[in-house]
């Protein structure tokens, strides 16, 4: 099989390495993809919301699977695309329609998913210009912490947890008077805070069937201890050591069953990835949000702890087959360690040499903003490499990753010193 894969970074490798392991694989390829994925196939300069060029590629490679790795191309309907085009419709396309990528592309679209099917979540509003005054009274009836969301998407800066009122209510003004995240935040969905500690789900699904793929916790503050600007993450544990069997079994009863029930009874067709952004509130597990993709950093170490061969789980999925296979994980923990460019979140510089990665033999470098350009490998993003490590417990991959991040560098290399602090 032909298989492209939509997307440039740490998530996309990570596929593109876990893919090109497998025997059903004819030729692999990556649009736009980084320096790491050009390792393991062949990248297209295509971006992946350009959906003509896709399809020009699909027929001229005769590519039988598209796998959609960021939010994007999914929330523009990239799959719709392909089902509305009889040159296209057979091609298998991993990741939701338009209508149900919703699930991350809007918030209140997922709140009111989760009402319906009785998901336990927070209790939420929203609300939009025209009853900013109602907005400032459903602020009142809440205690601080207050969490404000941009309903569309807004690169994952969307989300404002605010300690005083008079903030929150400014804040509030900002997003929807001011678009202060563009037309992500016409409409702004006010929920109550909810105390506990996050770990990520992630399911593979057909619709029908669904198979649980490992657990993760990523590290998304830019700074050690969880402390300044939320980022696209620093670092990742699988699996959750907090997460034990009674707990994990809570969430598939109470929230990975009913989702995909769910789903089938909205008549919501749906075949690809759920993320389920889950938080521990005493021994409780409620949803944060759902996302319509794999995670990124967590991709990089729930992809290497599968021991199956994940096309075949692909294809059983385009298939509507999903319930014939099985997966088998990797027993020992796996962390990923983020480097950064010096500046991000905010401003920072691309084009710095990478120097080290042929040092690094004991760590798998995912890459995810980087290029080639005369032989060498520079910077070409916030987030450079994921470095991902196996060991009998998350502290030994960890340090097995720190070890090998001393052997890397680049100018204003970043990256934090406490992943997995904690656990």
């Amino acid at each position: 099989m032909n298989v492209l894969i939509l997307g440039s970074g740490g998530r996309e490798h990570a596929f593109a390495w876990k893919i090109s392991q497998s025997n059903l694989l004819n030729q692999l390829f990556i649009a736009p993809g980084n320096a790491g994925t050009s390792e393991v196939g062949t990248n297209l300069n295509i971006n992946p919301t350009d959906f003509n060029a896709i399809k020009e590629i699909v027929l001229k490679k005769s590519i039988e699977m598209v796998v959609v790795g960021p939010e994007d191309p999914l929330v523009k309907g990239v799959h719709d695309f392909f089902l509305d085009d009889d040159a296209l419709k057979n091609v298998i396309v991993i990741g939701p329609q338009k209508f149900a990528a919703q699930l991350e592309g809007s918030k209140e679209f997922a709140k009111k998913f989760m009402v319906r099917h009785s998901i336990p979540t927070a209790s939420y509003e929203s609300f939009t210009q025209d009853n900013l005054e109602e907005g400032y009274k459903f602020l009142e009836t809440l205690e601080a912490p207050y969490v404000l969301k941009a309903d569309g998407l807004a690169a994952g800066k969307g989300v404002l947890i605010l300690n005083d009122l008079q903030e929150a209510k400014d804040e509030l003004t900002e997003m929807l008077a001011n678009e202060k995240f563009g037309v992500a935040s016409k409409k702004v969905v006010i929920e109550e805070f909810l105390d506990g500690i996050e770990l990520s789900c992630f399911i593979l699904t057909d619709g029908k069937s669904y198979i649980n793929l490992p657990n993760a916790k990523d590290y998304k503050r830019i700074g050690e201890g969880d402390v300044g600007l939320n980022t696209g993450g620093m670092g990742a544990v699988s699996p959750v050591p907090f997460a034990n069997e009674a707990f994990l079994k809570k969430i598939e009863e109470r929230i990975i069953k009913p989702t995909v029930e769910g789903l089938q009874k909205d008549s919501i067709s749906y075949k690809g990835f759920i993320f389920f952004g889950i938080i521990k509130v005493g021994d409780e597990p409620k949803v944060i949000e759902y996302n319509c993709r794999m995670g990124d950093p967590e991709t990089e170490v729930v992809i290497p702890r599968i021991k199956s061969d994940f096309l075949e789980l692909l294809i059983a999925t385009g298939k509507n087959q999903l319930d014939t296979k099985t997966i088998e994980f990797q027993k020992e923990s796996a962390c990923t360690v983020v480097l950064v460019s010096g500046g991000y979140p905010k401003e920072y510089e691309k084009g710095k040499v990478i120097f080290g990665l042929e040092a690094v033999t004991t760590s798998i470098p995912f890459h995810a903003g980087t290029t080639r350009k005369n032989n060498e490998i520079i910077t070409n993003g916030g987030r450079v490499l994921a470095i991902t490590s196996f060991g009998k417990n998350f502290k030994k991959a960890l340090e097995r990753s720190y070890q090998n991040i001393e052997k890397l560098s680049f100018d204003n290399m970043n990256y934090r010193k406490d992943i997995g602090f904690d656990l």
